[in-house]
């Protein structure tokens, strides 16, 4: 019989939770020299679905500029649905914050570059992203917060 107080974590699923692509400005974009200035947005967010059950989605955005016209916006909700059984609570924050993440950045960039692609545009490779930083970076914000109350940060 297996030990019922062993962690478990397991993938349930991966998918696409939505998906978006706009070239506002074609064909007449394509009739320029492209020298894009590229701005990636990148966000996570966890919804928990049931008592072990997490949803953890990623939603990056890439939005392309030539001059001062938009040449394409994309953003892609990449999400998957975690099996996070006998963890500590205080360990949940970094699971679904920055090893879910870290599961799911791989499917978006694939999407996000294939949309691109198809858009026409020249292919765009998403550098990795470090979640684990990009979390601690997250909590010692909201620690900050807690012994800073009064403070607005701008």
């Amino acid at each position: 019989m297996a030990n019922e107080t062993a962690q478990k974590f397991e993938i349930q699923k991966i998918y696409v939770k939505d998906v978006s692509f706009e070239t506002p400005n074609s064909p007449k974009i394509f009739t320029e020299k492209w020298n894009p200035k590229t701005d990636v947005h990148i966000q996570t967010e966890n919804n928990k679905l049931d008592k072990n059950i997490f949803e953890v989605c990623v939603t990056v955005t890439v939005t392309a500029n030539q001059d001062e016209t938009i040449a394409f916006l994309v953003e892609v909700k990449q999400a998957g649905i975690f099996l996070m059984q006998n963890f500590p609570k205080n360990q949940h924050g970094k699971l679904l914050g920055s090893y879910c993440p870290n599961i799911l950045f791989p499917f978006a960039r694939e999407v996000v570059a294939e949309l691109i692609a198809k858009g026409g545009f020249p292919q765009l490779l998403l550098n990795p992203v470090n979640f684990d930083a990009l979390y601690q970076q997250h909590i010692d914000a909201v620690e900050e917060q807690k012994s800073n109350p009064g403070q607005i940060k701008h």
